[in-house]
């Protein structure tokens, strides 16, 4: 009965931020008669505004809404880019944040840069020890292995856990020194909305930090493997 209290608060703790990402993008989301544009065309205004004339914009996959500073791209998912909701604006003016970010060269900037390839090179390493870990296992009898692949598998999704919480600062730069202001001070949105743009925004900024929780149960898949 301990060990299913633990497995279940345990995984709550992991799931639950991204839970609560998904709920509060999808409650805003829904289209709304008043909007005066969509996400695309209010990051095409952004981009203008800013004299941002070097970002591309366009239209990308479902789940699609990120900047790429190596593109110089803002890239928005078919219900942001074409979308009339609290959602779609809070999320294009969030990515357009971003662009301000990195074109104008802010510290904030410098932040994914240095940690998130670090978090990229994390994993890749990790699945590859984890890879090869039944391989080793037949060439070499190596005691507890179990217990060694579990130990990988967590160090490695917590280490990338904490990179994606490093550059933090700069998803909340963008949420709430680029893309609140923008929408408060240009009257993009009433004012009885912003308690629901902060909420989306907030979304926005913890939105790779979740994921990145969410994968550390993703080591039970490796273990299964090992085992079959």
């Amino acid at each position: 009965m301990l060990y299913l209290i633990i497995t279940v608060l345990l995984v709550v703790i992991v799931f639950a931020p991204q839970w609560w990402v998904r709920y509060v993008l999808k409650k805003h989301a829904k289209p709304m008669a008043g909007m005066p544009g969509t996400g695309g065309e209010l990051a095409k205004h952004l981009l203008e505004r800013f004299e941002l004339s070097e970002v591309k914009l366009e239209q990308g996959n479902e789940g699609d809404n990120y900047y790429s500073p190596d593109e110089n791209k803002v890239c928005l998912s078919p219900d942001v880019f074409n979308g009339k909701s609290l959602t779609a604006v809070a999320s294009a003016a969030h990515e357009v944040g971003h662009a301000i970010q990195f074109n104008r060269k802010e510290p904030v900037s410098f932040l994914r840069g240095k940690y998130l390839h670090n978090a990229n090179r994390i994993q890749n390493l990790g699945i590859m020890l984890l890879s090869a870990m039944p391989v080793i296992a037949v060439a070499i009898r190596i005691p507890h292995l179990t217990l060694i692949t579990l130990l990988i598998g967590v160090v490695t999704m917590l280490a990338s856990v904490v990179m994606y919480m490093a550059i933090l600062p700069e998803e909340w730069d963008a949420s709430f020194n680029k893309a609140l202001p923008i929408l408060v001070e240009g009257d993009y949105v009433p004012e009885e909305y912003l308690p629901a743009i902060r909420e989306v925004l907030k979304a926005c900024a913890l939105t790779y930090v979740a994921a990145a929780l969410a994968d550390v149960l993703s080591i039970w898949r490796w273990l299964y493997i090992l085992r079959a």
